[in-house]
């Protein structure tokens, strides 16, 4: 089964990591994985976005057009994003910065106040695992234990924020569970 998942919002959201860390988790399960990101002419501020495919099969191309899932952070990329995903698909919305929803019934839209559920956390900052919580739980990619060990690993020298990370993860995967 091959997984395609794009990550979009602006520089400074967390898009890159948020991928990472789905790729990091899909190597870690003996997975095939691509990650393939793109920058707007700004890092932060500016448009970014990334595409992660997961497969237990060689990968034929890192390009994507229509992934099966995307994960939008913002209203632009909301706008930019929501017509490419795959009839059939997943949209994950961060409903805390984007304040309209999908008008396509050929997808199965997930509605995550990712910023609100980070900031009473206690870090906006975590908006993204709140979103990569919720987009493996609904899809169920990769498990979230694998996660949990690939943040605790790559976010060693952050362990102050670990305890944080793990509660939004787990909150974005419980309502990605529990909206289906």
């Amino acid at each position: 089964m091959q997984h395609e998942v794009t990550f979009a919002g602006f520089g400074g959201q967390g898009i890159m990591t948020a991928g990472q860390l789905l790729a990091y988790s899909g190597m870690a399960e003996g997975k095939m994985v691509v990650w393939l990101p793109s920058y707007g002419p700004d890092m932060r501020g500016g448009t970014a976005y990334c595409t992660v495919v997961i497969s237990d099969k060689p990968i034929a191309s890192p390009i994507i057009e229509n992934p099966k899932a995307i994960a939008v952070f913002n209203r632009p990329s909301m706008d930019k994003f929501e017509k490419k995903v795959k009839k059939g698909g997943l949209l994950v919305v961060n409903s805390s910065l984007i304040d309209i929803t999908s008008d396509r019934d050929d997808i199965d839209g997930l509605y995550v106040p990712a910023n609100d559920i980070a900031i009473g956390a206690g870090n906006a900052k975590a908006a993204n695992m709140v979103i990569l919580g919720a987009l493996v739980g609904r899809l169920n990619i990769v498990k979230l234990d694998t996660v949990k060990a690939v943040v605790a690993e790559k976010m060693a020298t952050k362990k102050e924020y670990l305890a944080m990370n793990y509660q939004t993860l787990e909150h974005g995967f419980n309502l990605g569970t529990s909206q289906k």
